[in-house]
């Protein structure tokens, strides 16, 4: 019964979580004070390391065809660059990096460009896709191709600042590698 009640409420739910979304990206790329007190508190490296961790729910709610868990680790995903508070000592790498980050989002819009951002979406629902199907080698694929696509795209636009990203990218890689592995097997037990 209660399973039957929360599909119900489950695309409305998923409907909010979207426009929670927009709103949030709105604000993000249209209010320059929130967009700096945001990017400013991504300095803070613990967002890095835990915003690949997301795949884990991420792959559990596709793989239970939750579309409210779905949309709802979305919007976690991107709040959590602003979670930690700004720290108060920040590495001159992370600063360049993250100086590059704004000036590619706020520089100009090109074909080359758009089709490259779009690849993050699609990576979402290409892992969303192959864990609805139930795909374990599928998605870890995609996971291992989202997390190699980051460390190429911070390097390539980075340079030696894009490195800074190795150790978060890679930690979170091996992490949602074993967790969601172990998890699809234990789920494919039940």
């Amino acid at each position: 019964m209660e399973n039957n009640k929360s599909r119900v409420y489950d695309k409305p739910i998923a409907v909010i979580f979207s426009l929670l979304i927009v709103v949030f990206l709105i604000l993000a790329f249209t209010n320059q004070s929130f967009f700096s007190w945001a990017y400013g508190r991504h300095q803070n490296q613990l967002s890095w390391y835990i915003r690949p961790l997301f795949l884990i729910p991420f792959c559990y709610f596709a793989y239970k065809r939750s579309w409210s868990g779905i949309w709802g680790t979305i919007l976690l995903l991107l709040t959590s660059m602003f979670w930690f508070p700004k720290p108060s000592v920040v590495t001159e790498s992370v600063k360049e990096f993250l100086q590059m980050e704004i000036e590619y989002l706020s520089g100009g819009w090109d074909l080359s460009k758009i089709l490259m951002t779009l690849l993050i979406p699609a990576s979402f629902w290409a892992l969303g896709a192959a864990f609805w199907k139930r795909s374990l080698k599928t998605g870890l694929l995609v996971i291992a191709f989202m997390a190699i696509a980051k460390i190429i795209w911070s390097i390539i636009f980075g340079g030696d600042s894009g490195k800074s990203i190795l150790a978060p990218a890679i930690m979170g890689l091996v992490i949602c590698i074993i967790l969601v592995y172990w998890g699809f097997k234990k789920l494919e037990r039940k």
